[in-house]
C-alpha cells in the first residue's frame, strides 16, 4: 500500500497526490469552485463547443471511445457474418436491451393463444426440422401478436407494424419463428435498431405521442435513412391498421436456411396467410375504434376463440438456392427487400390453428420469451446483418425483463422435449437437479449427458472469407426500387390511402425541413405519390433526393398483384363477422328474426341494438330483446348493418341522432348495409342510395322492397364476405 501511494500522485515521492480534471485541481485540500468560477468554466465550455462543434459532439461509446462508423456492424466481408468481437455493436444493443424494466422495450402490447401446427406433407428433401417430417404431424404452438411502438396501456388500432411470433414446441426443442405482419423492415443492420426505436418512441422531453409515429423525431430519422422507404409504403398503407389479428398476414422477415439430413442447404422465407383473408380498417374507422374500445384487437381474438371460431393460418415457404439468390437484382440478406412471388412462388406446407386462450395473461402472454436464436436442427441462419443483432438481443432482453438466465423454465417457455444440460443455479431456478455432476466431460455421472454429434444441431458449414470491415454490399444501396414495386402494385383506392397516410403523419411534423426532405425522398418512389403528399402539405414538389445508387439494377418484377390486399380476400365467408340490427318499438320482428337466423347460420355474430336494453315491441313475429344500446356501442365496431322494416319502428329510429351516425359511419367506411322494407327512408334521409354517383349499382347497399327477405339476406351475406366496398370510395373520390 505504501508503495502504491509513493508511486502515485504527481510522480514525486511524497507528493500531494493531486489530480487535475477539466482545469479543477483535486487533492486532499481541493476546494469546491465558487459560483463565479463555475459560470466562467461553463461559458468557456459553450464557446469551445461553438468553435469545435464536430469534435465536441463526436459520437462515442459508453467508455468515451470515438465511434468511427455508426451505420454498419463489423463483418467478415461485405456479405459475411457479423463478428462477435464488435464491441461497439454489443455495447449499443446491450444497453438498449436493458432500457426498460420489466415491460418489453418494443412489442409491449400484445395478445396470444395456444394452438397447433399441422404439416400437409413431408418436407424432408429440404429440412430435417421436426414439424415438417410427416404429413399430418402435429406440433403444439403458442402465438403472440403485438403492436411495436406502444406501451402496454396503449391502443390496439394505432398505425403500426404488428409482431407475429410463433413458438413451436417441437420434438427436438423449441423453435421461435419471430416475425411481423409486414415482410420487410425499416433498417438492414442491427447497429441501427436502437436508433430506430428511440426515434419512433414518444419524444423524451415530453413523453408524447404514445403509440404513434406521427411526430418529428421519427420522420427526421426516416427522412435521413432512405432505406426505410420500402417499409414506409407498407405501414402507410392499409397494412398498418389491420381489421383483426385474425385477418393479417405474418412473415419471418429474414432469409433463413433449411438444412436436410444430408446437410444440403436451401434459403427460405416464411409466410403466414390467414384463412379469413387479409383485411384492414380505414383510418377514420381506426381512430374512432381506438376511442370506443382500445382493446378491439385483443377482444376480437379472445372472443373468437371462446366462441369456437378458431383462427387459422396457412404456412407457406419460398424456397430457393444460393445460386438463385446471387442472380436476383436485390440482395436476399437485405431485410428491407422481399422476394416477389413471381420469382419464387410460395409453397403451402401446413396450417396453424389457435384453439385455446391463455389461462393467465401474465403467466403466459406477458412472460412468454421469443428469441430469433431459438432454432432446431434443420433450421439455420443466413448472414443477414439485422438477424445477427436479433440473435443476440432477444436473450439479453429476456434476462433483463424476466429476472435472470432461467427464464426458459417458466412453463410457457419450457420445451416439451427433455432438457438435459449442466446449467445450474441463478435467479428463479425452478429445476431441482440431482446428483453431484454439473460438468462435461465426466466419469462420475457416467459421462451423461452425452453430446448428440451429427444427430443434434449442427451449423451449416458455410465458407467464410473476407477482411474485417464495416460496410454493406453494393445491392444494399438500392433504397427505392421495391418501394416503387409495392406502390405500383396497389389499386387506385389503396394508393390514395397510402398518400393519405403520409399526409396525415407528415402534417403532424412541426419542422418544415423534415416534411420537405421526406417528400423529396418519396419522389424517388413515385412522383404521383410525392405530388399527392406535397399538395396536401401545401408545399411545392421538391427535387428528388440524391440516390446513393444512381443506376440500380433493372428489377425482374415491376408489378406484383399479390402485394395488394385485393388479392387476399380469404374464403369469402362471414364467420365471426359482427352485424348490428337496429330496433325500436313497432318494428317488424318477423323479418328481423329471419335475417338474424340466416346470419347466425352463416357464422356471423349478431347484436340487436335499441335505445335501451331489454324487450322491444314488434308488430309481427316473435318478441325481440335488445342486447346493446346506442349509448354503449358504436357503429365502428361492426362489419355490417341491418335496418328494420315496420313504419312505426322506423319513425322512432328516425328520431334518434345515433341512427344517422350508424348509417353514415357504415357507409363512409365501405361497409355493407341492408335496409328492410320501410327503412329505405332512413337511407334517403342520410343521403344514401343504392347506386353510386356515376350510376353504377352500389354492391354494398341492399334493399328488399321488391324481393323476398330470404333472397336479399343471401345477397347481404355475399356482400358482407367482401369485407369492404372500395367501389364506393373510388366513386366518391372521382365524383
Amino acid at each position: 500500500m505504501r508503495h502504491c501511494r509513493q508511486a502515485g500522485g504527481d510522480g514525486r515521492a511524497g507528493g500531494s497526490h493531486r489530480l487535475v480534471i477539466a482545469g479543477i485541481q483535486l487533492g486532499r485540500r481541493a476546494m469546491k469552485p465558487t459560483r463565479k468560477q463555475a459560470d466562467a468554466r461553463a461559458a468557456k465550455g459553450r464557446q469551445d463547443v461553438g468553435e469545435g462543434q464536430a469534435a465536441a459532439q463526436t459520437l462515442t461509446t459508453n467508455q468515451g471511445v470515438p465511434v468511427g462508423d455508426n451505420q454498419h456492424s463489423l463483418k467478415a466481408g461485405l456479405r459475411g457474418p457479423t463478428l462477435l468481437e464488435d464491441f461497439i455493436l454489443r455495447e449499443k444493443i446491450t444497453h438498449f436491451d436493458h432500457e426498460r424494466i420489466p415491460e418489453r422495450i418494443v412489442h409491449a402490447r400484445g395478445s396470444a393463444a395456444h394452438g397447433f401446427f399441422e404439416a400437409y406433407k413431408p418436407m424432408t428433401a429440404f429440412t430435417r426440422a421436426a414439424p415438417f417430417q410427416a404429413a399430418g404431424k402435429i406440433t403444439p404452438v403458442f402465438a403472440r401478436f403485438s403492436t411495436v411502438a406502444g406501451e402496454r396501456g396503449s391502443t390496439d388500432t394505432a398505425r403500426d407494424v404488428r409482431g407475429f411470433a410463433v413458438k413451436f414446441y417441437t420434438d427436438e426443442g423449441n423453435w421461435d419463428l419471430v416475425g411481423n405482419n409486414i415482410p420487410v423492415f425499416f433498417i438492414r443492420d442491427a447497429m441501427k435498431f436502437p436508433d430506430l426505436v428511440h426515434a419512433v418512441k414518444p419524444e423524451p422531453h415530453n413523453g408524447m405521442p404514445q403509440a404513434a409515429s406521427a411526430h418529428d423525431t421519427f420522420w427526421d430519422f426516416a427522412s435521413l435513412m432512405p432505406e426505410t422507404s420500402h417499409v414506409l409504403m407498407w405501414v402507410m398503407s392499409d397494412r398498418g391498421i389491420p381489421r383483426s389479428l385474425r385477418m393479417m398476414q405474418g412473415f419471418g422477415v429474414h432469409t433463413f436456411r433449411l438444412v436436410n439430413a444430408q446437410g444440403e442447404s436451401h434459403f427460405v422465407k416464411f409466410h403466414w396467410k390467414p384463412k379469413l383473408g387479409t383485411h384492414s380498417l380505414v383510418w377514420d374507422e381506426a381512430v374512432k375504434i381506438s376511442g370506443v374500445d382500445s382493446d378491439f384487437h385483443r377482444r376480437d381474438l379472445w372472443d373468437a376463440i371462446e366462441a369456437g371460431e378458431f383462427p387459422e393460418w396457412e404456412l407457406g415457404l419460398q424456397i430457393f438456392t444460393e445460386a438463385q439468390a446471387e442472380g436476383f437484382s436485390f440482395d436476399v440478406l437485405d431485410a428491407t427487400k422481399l422476394i416477389p412471388e413471381e420469382l419464387v412462388p410460395v409453397t403451402p406446407v401446413g396450417r396453424m390453428v389457435l384453439n385455446r386462450n391463455p389461462d393467465n395473461f401474465f403467466a403466459e402472454t406477458e412472460q412468454v420469451a421469443f428469441c430469433a436464436a431459438h432454432v432446431v436442427p434443420g433450421i439455420d441462419f443466413s448472414n443477414d446483418p439485422l438477424l445477427a443483432g436479433r440473435i443476440h438481443s432477444y436473450i439479453d432482453t429476456q434476462i433483463s425483463r424476466l429476472g435472470g438466465a432461467n427464464f426458459h423454465e417458466i412453463p410457457v417457455n419450457a420445451p416439451l422435449a427433455p432438457v438435459r444440460n449442466n446449467q445450474r443455479d441463478g435467479l428463479h431456478r425452478h429445476t431441482v437437479a440431482r446428483g453431484r455432476v454439473a460438468y462435461e466431460p465426466n466419469s462420475l455421472g457416467g459421462g451423461c449427458p452425452f453430446e448428440a454429434g451429427t444427430a443434434g444441431f449442427v451449423s451449416f458449414p458455410q465458407a467464410v472469407e473476407g477482411d474485417k470491415v464495416r460496410g454493406k454490399p453494393e445491392k444494399f444501396a438500392d433504397h427505392y426500387t421495391q418501394a416503387t414495386l409495392f406502390y405500383e402494385s396497389q389499386t387506385a383506392v389503396e394508393k390514395a390511402h397510402i398518400a393519405g397516410g403520409f399526409r396525415f403523419e407528415l402534417s403532424k411534423v412541426t419542422v418544415p425541413a423534415i416534411r420537405e426532405r421526406m417528400v423529396s425522398s418519396l419522389v424517388n418512389v413515385s412522383k404521383e405519390l410525392a405530388g399527392a403528399v406535397a399538395a396536401g402539405l401545401g408545399i411545392a414538389l421538391p427535387a428528388a433526393m440524391p440516390r446513393v445508387q444512381p443506376q440500380p439494377a433493372m428489377p425482374e418484377v415491376t408489378r406484383s398483384p399479390a402485394l395488394s390486399l385485393m388479392a387476399l380476400p380469404g374464403d369469402g365467408g362471414i364467420r365471426s363477422r359482427r352485424v348490428a340490427i337496429l330496433m325500436a318499438d313497432g318494428v317488424a320482428g318477423e323479418s328481423i328474426s329471419a335475417v338474424q337466423a340466416a346470419l347466425q347460420a352463416a357464422g356471423a355474430t349478431v347484436q340487436l341494438i335499441a335505445a335501451r336494453l331489454g324487450p322491444v315491441t314488434s308488430v309481427s313475429g316473435p318478441a325481440l330483446e335488445a342486447t346493446a344500446t346506442f349509448e354503449n356501442t358504436s357503429p365502428v365496431l361492426f362489419d355490417g348493418l341491418v335496418l328494420p322494416d315496420g313504419e312505426a319502428g322506423v319513425t322512432l329510429l328516425g328520431q334518434q341522432a345515433e341512427v344517422m351516425d350508424f348509417i353514415s359511419n357504415q357507409y363512409r367506411h365501405g361497409k355493407t348495409i341492408l335496409a328492410l322494407g320501410a327503412s329505405a327512408v332512413l337511407l334517403q334521409r342520410a343521403g344514401i342510395g343504392a347506386v353510386l354517383p356515376k350510376g353504377k349499382p352500389d354492391p354494398g347497399v341492399l334493399m328488399d322492397a321488391k324481393v323476398k327477405v330470404t333472397s336479399v339476406t343471401a345477397a347481404f351475406v355475399s356482400a358482407l364476405g367482401k369485407h369492404r366496398h372500395p367501389e364506393r370510395e373510388a366513386a366518391q373520390t372521382a365524383h
